[in-house]
Order: C-alpha cells, then structure tokens, then sequence
C-alpha cells in the first residue's frame, strides 16, 4: 500500500490512452472519470487491465469520440481502436491493442426487493460512488485536462485501504439487500486482498445472508472460484461459514463444523480440518479443481459418522458416500456437469487408498492398481493425501509423510517399467466373445475383470499363454467352457 498525492497520481497516469479519454470527454464538455478496481490497484501497487471509466452523461458518446482521437489505420483506412456498444445496458467498450477501456454513464440505482437488477436513472458523480459496493472499489480520479489526476475520495476509501478493511460507503444493510452478490463479493475481496471485514459490515452479512437466495448459483460459483483461487481460500471460506451464508450456499460442507463427544471422546472439526487440507493444497498447486477435490473430500462423514463402543467415532465409507454426493452438489450449484466434476467424484473417492497403502506395507500389488484406478491423476490424487495429514501428533504426521514418500517412489519406478501400458491384460473383451460365443454381458466383464486382477496381482505376466491358461480355468468355473 502507498499514499500518493494527486500530482503522483498524474504522473503515474501519464499515458497516451488516459490523456485522449480526458481529450475526449472535454471536446464535448463532460466530466470523466477512473474508477474502481483500476484506482484502488493504483494505491495497491498491484498490476490491473481493468480500466473503467464513469462519464457524467454519455459514457457511449464519450468513447466513440475516443475511437476517433486514436485515429485510422492508413493501410486500411479503418479505426485503429474497435468500438463496442451495448445501448440495453448504456456501456460501451473500446479496445485499442492490448488496452481495454469500459464507459458507463454515472447513474443512480434503486431496487425492486424481489430483485437484484435496479432501476437505472442518470445520475451524478456523487450518485454513482454512492452505488459503489465498498469504500475501496468507490475511489475516482479525474480524466479531464484541468483536473488530471485529482482523487476524488468521499469515503475515505484511501484509508481502509492503509488500514486493510473492507468496509460499504452507505448503510451495510441496504448495500447487501439491494445487491446481495455484493455479500460474496466483500468475502471475496477480504480473501483476495488479505483484508479485514469491518464489524458493522460484518454483522450486516450475517442479517441479510438469506437474501443470497434471489441470486443465480451461476453468479455465486463464479464468486466461489474466486475465494478458491486465493493463496489462503480458508480465510474466504471460513468467513462464508461465520456469517451463515455457506450454510445457504453449501450445506453439506456447512454441517462438518460440529464436534461431539460420547464417553469423554470427541472427534476433530471435519470443518476447520477441510480448510487446513484446502490450505495445503493451495500451498502446492493453482489447479482449481484439486482444490474442490481437497473442499469436498471429507463432505460424506456428516453421512456416515457412527458411535461405536469399542472403537470410539467411525466415519466408514466417507469417501464413497462423499463421492456419490458430488454430482448432485456440482448441479445445485451451477458448477460445470463435465470431466471437472468426474475429476473432482473421482478424487474423493480413492483419497482414503493411498492412506491405507501409506499405513501398511507398501506393496507393488497395491501400488499398481492404484495407479491403474487413477489414471494420469495419480499426482494430484497423492497432493491431495499427503495435504489431508494435518495429525498434531508429530510422530504420527512424520511416519505418514515418511509412507507417502514411498508409495510416490514406487509410483515414480513402476512408471519407469511402462505398467501403465501392461495394466490392459493381452486377451481383450471381443477375443473372449468370439471364444465362447458371447453377446456383451456381465459375464464377459468378469472374465476381462478376473485377467486384470492377475495381472495387477503380479500372479502371471501380462502374456498370452499365462493368461489363455487362466481364462480357461475360469471359464469352465463359469460354466462357459466344456471341460
């Protein structure tokens, strides 16, 4: 964060673009100004392409006369900036090379309450700040010649930026119920910026949180991504979670933040547990998708936790009923219904194997047929297992990691070995129906089955007589073969 004076800011906006907006806006006696993210990135020193700009009056006027300032190609005798118009909306964009530069007209807005689209009237500079989501999004900056670079601040925005705050210009309560996106947003924008949300802020996320409801899931996930993509996405989520809007969001990840205790035992907070996993894999990889994977690997042990005596809380199968909740999930929230979700079902599911294998003997046997379930996501599978040991026992921590490190090294060497092309057996499905004059059926998917578990098995090489022999055997076992 850095301070600058309106003279600063003028020289770090001393662009040839900025000067034609101001040029523009001039020529036909109009105010214009920077505002939003661009601005508070300015201050934030951090590197932005969004560039958008407020016209007192015709936003679209204004940028087809900077269409014209920025001049022709004189090989093709066209504009050398590409203009386009969206009149429904009062916006307009212009994109000169690598530049994009957004217009609106500064406007005032007001709500039907059933609603979050408002009702559009012109307005003034002070009007439209007003309509801004946060202090911090609702800086502006003079374009025009004589006022070049002069910050115009009414909320203080400059300071909860110093002061790493999230905070709205008007009443927290009508900001959130007129727009209730903006509530994902201010989560969103503490996640991204590593900022505090302000108390009176905060409380009115929490009064306005079933609002959320009026918004598309569409707009949410797109908001969800975002925290997800964070450094940290646990400080997004746990604030979701505070403020009672995961519950309406994501309930099945809601209903984790519970401990209970029988007999003087408790089990962990699945919840916080999650978010620490989350955390790790963040640590290691950008994919977004892994990061849902680690969110939701542990969702199916609100299903299937069970007290029992001798053993204390179970939570068996939660990889498998957690895996079988993922489709439904993805549906209801407007998350793509593609290989993403196979991806994400298929990570929950095997994310218990490579436990298992790390807390007995690493065998080749089992090494292999993980490899075989997972595929080509074997690496991410063994980030997400390795993230998933948050054990405060050291010792314990220590000999998992220890484990893991070996099952990546037989990975890594039967990878050498080229199992993955061995893995399919040399005696295929059609050759079996041909052999015993089978129509596809179960059958024929027992025999392919019981040839690939031998030779993941390691009990015969992946050669023709070896397993000819065996399909025999067990055809005539079937019934399918004469003895």
């Amino acid at each position: 964060m850095k301070l600058y004076s309106d003279a600063e800011l003028a020289e770090i906006l001393d662009k040839d673009i900025f000067h034609k907006i101001g040029e523009a806006a001039d020529g036909m006696g109009v105010e214009c100004y920077l505002v939003g993210g661009y601005v508070r990135d300015i201050f934030l020193e951090r590197p932005t392409n969004d560039i958008d700009v407020v016209v007192v009056g015709s936003g679209i006027e204004v940028a087809k006369k900077l269409q014209q300032l920025l001049g022709t190609n004189p090989k093709t005798g066209r504009p050398r900036a590409h203009l386009a118009v969206y009149r429904n909306f009062g916006t307009a964009q212009v994109k000169f090379y690598d530049t994009e530069v957004e217009f609106v007209g500064a406007r005032k807005e007001s709500y039907n309450r059933l609603s979050r689209k408002p009702i559009v009237e012109d307005g003034t500079l002070e009007d439209d700040q007003n309509r801004r989501d946060f202090t911090i999004n609702a800086m502006a900056i003079c374009l025009n010649k004589d006022r070049f670079g002069e910050l115009v601040d009414p909320f203080d925005g400059i300071y909860d930026l110093e002061d790493g705050i999230i905070r709205t210009p008007l009443d927290p309560d009508i900001t959130f119920s007129d727009d209730p996106l903006r509530m994902m947003r201010c989560v969103r924008f503490s996640a991204q910026l590593r900022f505090f949300i302000e108390d009176e802020t905060f409380e009115a996320l929490s009064r306005n949180a079933e609002r959320i409801k009026i918004v598309s899931g569409e707009r949410i996930a797109d908001e969800l991504n975002k925290i997800m993509k964070t450094a940290q996405p646990s400080r997004g989520l746990a604030e979701l979670q505070r403020c009672g809007l995961l519950q309406l969001i994501i309930p099945e990840l809601a209903a984790l933040d519970i401990v209970e205790t029988r007999n003087g035992r408790a089990h962990k907070n699945n919840f916080y547990h999650t978010l620490e996993v989350v955390d790790n894999v963040a640590k290691h990889s950008d994919n977004l998708w892994l990061r849902w994977a680690a969110l939701f690997h542990d969702v199916g042990k609100t299903k299937s936790k069970r007290w029992e005596p001798a053993l204390g809380w179970t939570f068996h199968n939660h990889n498998y009923i957690g895996a079988r909740m993922i489709p439904s999930i993805f549906r209801r929230m407007k998350l793509p219904m593609d290989a993403k979700m196979k991806y994400v079902e298929k990570l929950v599911d095997l994310h218990m194997r490579p436990i298992v294998i790390a807390d007995e003997v690493v065998t080749d046997s089992a090494v292999r047929r993980l490899m075989n379930d997972a595929g080509d996501d074997i690496d991410d599978l063994m980030t997400l297992c390795e993230a998933d040991i948050t054990s405060k026992n050291e010792v314990r921590k220590k000999r998992f990691l220890e484990n893991f490190r070996m099952v990546r090294e037989k990975l890594t060497d039967l990878k050498e070995r080229d199992y993955k092309r061995l893995l399919q057996p040399v005696i295929d499905g059609n050759e079996i129906m041909e052999m015993f004059s089978l129509q596809p059926c179960r059958e024929v998917g027992q025999l392919k089955q019981y040839l690939k578990d031998a030779v993941l098995d390691n009990r015969v090489p992946n050669e023709r007589e070896p397993l000819m022999t065996l399909l025999l055997e067990k055809a005539k076992e079937m019934g399918l073969a004469k003895n």
